[in-house]
């Protein structure tokens, strides 16, 4: 399945956008849980183009510089709804340097699985700090229902309870490597 195909389409019911707002918004909102690379993005866009999914007007910005923005078409729009609305019968598979570490920590002294350990907890700190920062700086409140702001807020504030939950198995997995063998 071509996931990037989708995100691009469901930005695209949004508002129409150039390839380059497109790229901007996978370093802004969706970067909390989705990544694509301009290399990707680009050639994305042709084949839904060659599709008929999307369509695109040649803006001239300035004296010369030409931008391709890009909307979605009817089609476009009855293949994201059709996405969409399918259901997600799969759990993430995620492959986790750390957790293999930790799989293999019997080669481990109890003080280097501990070092290992505070490692990912300031990491995932940090992590928490920054969604619990843009939650603060984006949302006063939980945006209304219909809107691209409440998306954003459901996938925020399911990362931080992520992200809290993950701490407390850290401090689970301290509290074992220091008890008495």
């Amino acid at each position: 399945m071509r996931t990037l195909k989708y995100v691009i389409l469901g930005l695209l019911m949004r508002h129409s956008m150039s390839g380059y707002d497109i790229t901007k918004e996978f370093q802004n909102g969706l970067t909390e849980f989705w990544d694509a690379k301009h290399s990707q993005i680009y050639p994305e866009l042709r084949r839904l183009y060659d599709e008929g999914l999307i369509t695109y007007e040649v803006q001239i910005s300035g004296e010369a510089l030409e931008k391709k923005v890009y909307s979605i078409t009817e089609q476009g729009r009855q293949e994201f709804h059709a996405w969409v609305e399918e259901d997600v019968d799969t759990i993430p598979f995620q492959r986790d340097v750390f957790r293999l570490k930790l799989y293999f920590s019997d080669n481990l002294e109890p003080s280097a699985a501990l070092h290992i350990i505070d490692a990912q907890r300031r990491l995932h700190r940090q992590k928490l700090e920054h969604l619990e920062d843009k939650v603060r700086r984006c949302f006063g409140t939980p945006p209304k229902r219909g809107t691209p702001a409440l998306g954003d807020y459901v996938v925020i504030t399911g990362a931080i309870m992520r992200e809290r939950a993950y701490l407390e198995w850290l401090d689970a997995c301290t509290a074992l490597y220091q008890s008495e063998p």
